[in-house]
């Protein structure tokens, strides 16, 4: 149980600041600050839960794991329900703070760091380009953690190197969907805000899903000692 907490409060951690980041003060971090608010996220929980849980703190992370045999099925799914859990107490505690600031106008006009494609894009990237944007980026943070995880050689330096991966993917990516990468991330604030978050939720369930499966698979290969 200790390890879901951990996933619970990571997945929390990450979702408060790094959506926190961009729905508070995104137009003065720029898309910089906010990749960065996102990667020192997973940057501090490594080191403080990493020996507990592996600090997965994302569904596609565990998917990966799972396929590449560092996971039982039903650690993953408890993995995956706790993520959840968390994902949806970051979000309530942020709708909270911004409400809370008469200034902000409300959570509904800051948003909440959801993710979007066509006219919820900042450059309008259509389905298709969100589908495979989500896929690629998914596909090189899961990869990339899965190498830096797999030796004891690296675990000193894992943490910061997932971090920094997260930061590199979210600046590609926020411009185009707003980068998800984690469906637990995803979910949480379009059930919050709803209308077009919440109908396009499911590009940002199912690509994360698709890049993690490739980038296990690809791993489990490439690293198969027969």
């Amino acid at each position: 149980m200790k390890r879901y907490i951990c996933e619970l409060i990571g997945t929390m951690v990450l979702v408060l600041f790094g959506c926190g980041s961009a729905a508070i003060a995104g137009a003065a971090l720029g898309n910089l600050g906010i990749a960065m608010a996102f990667g020192l996220s997973i940057v501090a929980m490594a080191y403080v839960i990493g020996d507990i849980s592996g600090c997965h703190i994302n569904p596609a992370v565990s998917i990966g794991m799972w396929i590449d045999g560092r996971m039982e099925l039903k650690d993953l799914v408890m993995y995956i329900i706790f993520q959840c859990i968390g994902a949806i107490i970051g979000t309530a505690l942020l709708a909270i703070l911004i409400n809370s600031a008469p200034s902000l106008g409300g959570y509904m006009a800051t948003g909440l760091g959801q993710n979007g494609f066509g006219a919820a894009s900042s450059v309008g990237i259509n389905l298709y380009g969100a589908l495979i944007t989500e896929i690629i980026l998914t596909f090189v943070f899961v990869f990339t953690v899965l190498g830096v995880t797999r030796s004891e050689k690296t675990s000193a330096i894992a943490g910061i190197v997932i971090g920094l991966t997260l930061a590199f993917v979210h600046i590609m990516g926020i411009p185009l969907t707003g980068t998800s990468v984690n469906p637990a991330r995803s979910l949480a604030p379009a059930l919050f805000m709803g209308g077009v978050a919440l109908q396009q939720v499911w590009v940002f369930i199912v690509a994360p899903v698709v890049g993690a499966i490739i980038a296990g698979l690809t791993h489990k290969t490439l690293y198969n000692e027969e």
